[in-house]
């Protein structure tokens, strides 16, 4: 949600356990935001997916009549919007490049088949994955300002809940939604108003220091954790209502900020190094960790 209200953040890494629900997760934001006027879409680019697909190519059937004309590619179709990967750790390395080039640039440039086209291609990058299945080449990773992992329900109480819901939904898909569209309307109306409040949130000098003091703490490497800190403070703000953020939006950002590159420790997995940004935030912030 928070990439959704300032899209600068850069995107989101949930990696974590088979059948945990990540991609249905993800499809169902980019449902919520398009059915209650949200702009942006959701576009889906699969592993095996073709170059062309991606990048957009000669559209054959008008070039038969003689036309130069540009068919869009998945890239096209994320600009303003959302690239959802699932498996993004399995990714093949071309269009790992592909990507890098283009989420660095913000721009998608073809240059095939006589056909020469250049156009926007601005998106919040979201990828899905396990880790067990693969690593996830640390130049894409640095492109995800937030991660989050995602485990396997132990609570029961929890897990009954999670079953009984989904058998609801097979029974009757209609019924469910409608039983919990108010709830999304509501969800989605604060996102918009976030969305357009968030150009007058301010994050003050000494909320900018704490900001700062974190990222050195934490080891930061380079400055980008310090910019997707503040970032996802200033939208977390904003999704609350407020004009300025707080040292404690700064606490609340700094575990899925941990995406962003900072110097992981041996052996730490990113549960650990998010947990250990956090409790560095709490440590430096003078708050208790929760």
């Amino acid at each position: 949600m928070l990439c959704a209200v300032d899209p600068e953040i850069s995107g989101v890494l949930a990696l974590g356990d088979r059948g945990t629900a990540k991609t249905t997760t993800i499809r169902a934001l980019g449902h919520l935001l398009s059915a209650h006027g949200v702009e942006m879409p959701v576009a889906e680019l699969p592993l095996g997916a073709a170059e062309d697909r991606v990048v957009g190519s000669l559209d054959v059937d008008r070039a038969l009549r003689g036309e130069m004309v540009f068919a869009p590619g998945i890239l096209a179709e994320a600009h303003g919007g959302i690239l959802y990967i699932d498996e993004v750790n399995l990714l093949d390395d071309f269009l790992v490049d592909l990507l890098l080039d283009v989420s660095a640039s913000g721009v998608n440039r073809v240059e095939r088949d006589g056909l020469s086209h250049v156009h926007p291609a601005r998106f919040v990058l979201v990828g899905s994955g396990n880790p067990e299945e693969g690593e996830l080449r640390p130049q894409l990773q640095d492109r995800f300002g937030l991660a989050t992992e995602v485990r396997t329900i132990r609570d029961l109480r929890l897990r009954r809940e999670i079953v009984q819901r989904r058998l609801e939904h097979d029974a009757d898909p209609a019924r469910f939604a409608a039983l919990h569209q108010d709830r999304e309307a509501r969800l989605a109306e604060r996102i918009l108003r976030a969305r357009e409040r968030l150009r007058h949130v301010e994050v003050p000098e000494r909320v900018l220091d704490r900001v700062v003091d974190v990222c050195v703490e934490s080891g930061a490497v380079g400055h980008r954790a310090d910019l997707v800190l503040a970032r996802t403070a200033r939208a977390l703000a904003a999704m609350a209502g407020r004009d300025a953020a707080t040292e404690t939006d700064v606490a609340q950002a700094a575990a899925p900020a941990a995406a962003a590159p900072y110097a992981a420790r041996p052996g730490e997995s990113a549960t650990v190094q998010a947990a250990r940004v956090k409790l560095t935030a709490a440590r430096v912030l003078g708050l208790r960790a929760a």
